[in-house]
């Protein structure tokens, strides 16, 4: 046993610290498909240091003031569906597991405020909150198998955001604790004018900046009323114009998601229109206001001619929305897939749409590049693409990768775009952060990191490229 090994073991208990087994194995990466693959290939390489499962923020200050005393790195471990590449084991790495840390703290239904511990399963916190008529409003697809700290640290979106908001937007409040061991809370009130928002800093922050260990969320109560509707698009350019003037109106669908022809021909075969697109929409809110926004959603799409789908379409994608496919089941074809999430505003988004398309059917063996978008917002919209590459030599899987990454990211940023919408940066996004911060801003996240993390133990080869 190493000398961090039996101080964690003294500060903690032997019940807390894992140093084989099961634990060990099964914290070694998050969802990213390059350490599912490596791991597949048999070469993602040995465990962490040890595993560590703080039961309180007290054992986190403990397990950090340690590391920064013998200069241990540190990885936070939420529930393991990051998909950048955000953990990835190290031999000499702590691995801060932190599903240990899974209580409801309350619900305070005269304030819509529900507050949990940052290792609390993100479906069982929304299931907590209706069973008192309310939501928190975040349904991301990785819903059933993520954590709210996660959400907070990869400053995540869900599938309902045009309406009810991104998760900058529902948190209340945050309970951290620093990479020097000490707590801070922020968040105290509806809204406050005390300096830069310091909750900032975690939202994103990846495990960089400090270990997220409490949120607090202002919660809505539950729509009275729920509606669908569907169109078929002609091009993308006639859907993002309906879209752009959807909200632009006024109106905000709580979903509106748009389909190449290629996404609908895999995600809606029974609803194919020949060379058409289709948009989707769902209607949340008290049932005037949901029956008035459908009506003035359709009159809005039949002018700018888009024709009206079937329903059935949305209904199909509400049952099936968070389906997750296995990596090895791709892997076992020698194909290799991922979805690459941007976003820009109206004026730039064709131009992204396309440039990335073509971008994407230049690299060698690729057999699929399509997008749909996801998140709308007055000033522009997110693009989600997806690729697959068939491969003869599965050695060329992870090169082919990286190639289609980098050709989406750099055609994006190319045309205007941002390069990151909402699963943040990780490993595969880190040497592409300049396009999206510039040198200038690289080097402030850096200094703000420097100044928060002097001993650089939080999570090291995330977010931010080598210096």
């Amino acid at each position: 046993m190493s000398s961090v090994q039996s101080q964690l073991v003294k500060a903690l208990s032997d019940e807390q610290v894992f140093q084989s087994g099961e634990v060990m194995d099964a914290r070694r990466h998050d969802y990213w498909v390059v350490s599912h693959l490596r791991d597949f290939q048999d070469r993602l390489g040995g465990n962490p240091l040890v595993v560590v499962q703080p039961h309180t923020a007290e054992d986190v200050q403990k397990v950090l003031r340690i590391a920064n005393e013998t200069g241990t790195p540190v990885t936070p471990f939420g529930l393991g569906s990051g998909v950048c590449g955000g953990v990835v084991a190290n031999a000499e790495t702590i691995m801060l597991d932190m599903s240990a840390m899974n209580r409801l703290i309350e619900i305070d239904e005269v304030n819509l405020l529900a507050t949990f511990e940052a290792g609390y399963n993100g479906l069982e916190a929304e299931e907590a909150a209706q069973a008192k008529g309310l939501t928190i409003g975040h349904f991301p697809q990785s819903i059933a198998v993520s954590s709210v700290g996660g959400w907070i640290a990869t400053r995540a979106s869900g599938q309902f955001s045009t309406a009810w908001g991104n998760i900058e937007d529902i948190v209340y409040s945050i309970e951290a604790v620093l990479p020097n061991g000490d707590v801070v809370t922020l968040g105290k009130a509806p809204r406050a004018s005390a300096g830069p928002d310091l909750r900032q800093l975690f939202l994103g922050s990846e495990g960089t900046l400090g270990v997220i260990t409490e949120v607090t969320f202002s919660l809505r109560r539950k729509s009275e009323a729920q509606a669908f509707s569907a169109f078929h698009c002609a091009s993308m350019t006639q859907g993002f114009e309906a879209q752009r003037e959807i909200v632009q109106a006024g109106w905000l669908p709580p979903v509106m998601r748009q389909y190449d022809f290629s996404e609908v021909q895999r995600n809606f075969p029974d609803e194919v229109k020949p060379d058409h697109g289709m948009l989707i929409l769902v209607h949340e809110g008290p049932k005037a206001v949901v029956e008035a926004e459908k009506q003035a959603v359709q009159k809005i799409a039949l002018a700018r001619g888009l024709e009206q789908a079937p329903e059935a379409a949305v209904a199909k994608w509400m049952d099936h929305r968070n389906t997750v496919p296995s990596w090895d089941s791709f892997f076992k074809m020698n194909v290799v897939v991922d979805t690459v999430e941007v976003s820009a505003p109206w004026s730039k988004i064709d131009a992204v749409y396309d440039s990335v398309v073509a971008a994407l059917g230049e690299v060698p063996g690729v057999v699929n590049a399509s997008g749909h978008s996801s998140h709308v917002y007055r000033s522009g919209i997110n693009l989600y693409f997806t690729f697959g590459a068939l491969l003869e030599d599965p050695k060329d899987l992870e090169p082919t990768y990286f190639e289609c990454w980098k050709r989406v990211i750099e055609a994006t940023a190319a045309a205007g775009g941002g390069i990151a919408h909402h699963h943040g940066i990780g490993r595969v996004r880190r040497d592409y952060l300049d396009l999206e911060l510039g040198a200038t801003g690289v080097a402030l996240l850096r200094t703000v990191k420097d100044a928060l993390d002097p001993n650089g133990i939080m999570n090291p080869g995330v977010l931010l490229p080598a210096s």
